[in-house]
């Protein structure tokens, strides 16, 4: 009995996930998707006026789910922490969109950024899903330029060569410049 009552458990809890739409945040570790994921969720409740010091995180060793609710519908952000880049393709079948994030003032990070990128977008599962990128930490004083960091990426040849609808955002997740575009294109995604 337990067996059934726990498949009946599963069942209404793949269900009930399934309702709303399912965003990943994805990119390398200390790319700040933690601090976005929070910032979205306070933003979400409360407005801008609230938004207040940027909490404290840690790398994400594992998931983080956080529930939006977007013009009356709802969208769960699943972050996937960086370290499991290797097993994020089991979670591609599961969302109807995807966020990818760069750490602008990291250029160390940016050409296994760029093959992470390319990765996600040539995946089978993902070929119709809407994927914003942002390029986070534009507060920064060593950040590289947009132009330099897509120049870099070679947004234009990424882009013109994908399936997928792709949104480029700068993005400062511990301001808060940005955060407000990325809750516009999370509404302009869920109500399709």
């Amino acid at each position: 009995m337990t067996l059934t009552l726990a498949t009946c458990y599963y069942a209404s809890a793949v269900k009930t996930e399934m309702s709303g739409k399912t965003c990943l945040l994805l990119g390398a570790t200390g790319v700040g998707k933690t601090l976005l994921l929070k910032r979205l969720h306070k933003l979400s409740l409360h407005g801008f006026g609230e938004l207040g010091a940027p909490p404290s995180t840690l790398p994400t060793v594992g998931t983080n789910l956080t529930d939006l609710t977007l013009k009356k519908k709802k969208v769960t952000l699943r972050e996937l922490g960086g370290c499991m880049g290797p097993i994020w393709p089991s979670y591609f079948t599961d969302c109807s969109s995807v966020i990818f994030m760069v750490d602008s003032a990291n250029i160390a990070q940016i050409s296994s950024s760029c093959i992470q990128l390319l990765s996600i977008l040539s995946a089978e599962p993902l070929h119709g899903v809407s994927v914003l990128i942002l390029f986070n930490k534009r507060d920064m004083p060593c950040t590289m330029s947009l132009v330099e960091i897509k120049s870099l990426f070679r947004m234009d040849d990424i882009v013109a060569s994908a399936t997928q609808p792709i949104t480029t955002l700068e993005l400062s997740a511990h301001s808060g410049q940005g955060l407000q575009e990325v809750l516009n294109w999370l509404e302009s995604i869920t109500v399709k």
